[in-house]
């Protein structure tokens, strides 16, 4: 599978309504509290631009908007997706301040020095040219712009089985990297880091939530699971590893922020 048969089986997956029964409304650890804790990190203020990068539904982005009164452009590779934000946007009265585009973020449909901030969470983890979103992510903010990451962490070469197909990249893990790659990334890409903080807890109440709505799926609505090519015989053993790979250090989750020099 080449790298834009991952980005749209990656889309395809976070656009279908299965993924937002098991996952809520935020599709990331840590739900808005982390995303609140994000924001202030960037320092937003109503007069801040920022850009939300793999904006999915649209629930970071339009948080943004309500209560830090940004305004916020949100990219994501579904087109699906970007149809939902948006209708979400108009739902909620944010469409002013809030507009989702299609889009890839290796190559964002954006100009030079644009943001105040970019933000995104759990995604850079599935992009497959990491170096190059990053780049991106320097590319559109201004001098002085920060970016604000939350995402998975691994250890690549301890991952079990279970945590290494095509199903485990597209749940973020598969291809994730550990804190410190993720700091050389931005780094590398001219982003000076700020902070760094690990949240593996959110990482394992994810896994609880998702086992115990799993769990309830498999009674309520077991053919939208298997439509949707969820394996509940596998289920048990890639929660289990998961949740393994958790406490002995392999996974976790992380907050970064940077800033692009003056």
């Amino acid at each position: 599978m080449n790298s834009d048969e991952v980005k749209a089986c990656c889309a395809d997956a976070y656009a279908k309504d299965v993924v937002a029964l098991l996952l809520g409304d935020s599709y990331h650890p840590g739900g808005t509290a982390l995303t609140r804790r994000l924001a202030d990190r960037l320092q937003l203020t109503a007069a801040s631009r920022v850009l939300d990068v793999a904006s999915g539904r649209g629930t970071t982005a339009l948080l943004l908007a309500d209560t830090y009164g940004v305004r916020v452009d949100g990219v994501d590779y579904s087109a699906a997706n970007t149809a939902l934000a948006q209708g979400a946007a108009q739902a909620t009265g944010l469409a002013e301040r809030a507009l989702f585009t299609t889009g890839d973020a290796e190559h964002l449909p954006c100009p030079d020095g644009v943001f105040d901030a970019v933000v995104c969470e759990c995604a850079l983890c599935t992009f497959p040219d990491k170096d190059q979103a990053a780049t991106e992510f320097a590319r559109v903010l201004r001098p002085g712009g920060r970016v604000g990451i939350t995402d998975v962490t691994a250890v690549p070469d301890r991952l079990p089985p279970e945590l290494t197909g095509l199903g485990a990249r597209i749940a973020c893990v598969a291809d994730a990297r550990p804190l410190t790659e993720y700091a050389d990334i931005l780094a590398a890409a001219g982003l000076r880091i700020l902070t760094t903080e690990r949240h593996d807890a959110a990482l394992l109440r994810m896994i609880d939530q998702i086992e115990a709505r799993l769990n309830l799926l498999r009674i309520t609505a077991p053919t939208r699971l298997t439509a949707a090519g969820v394996d509940l015989t596998a289920a048990p053993a890639v929660l289990a590893a998961a949740r393994a790979a958790v406490a002995d250090g392999t996974l976790g989750y992380a907050l970064l922020t940077a800033v692009k020099p003056t």
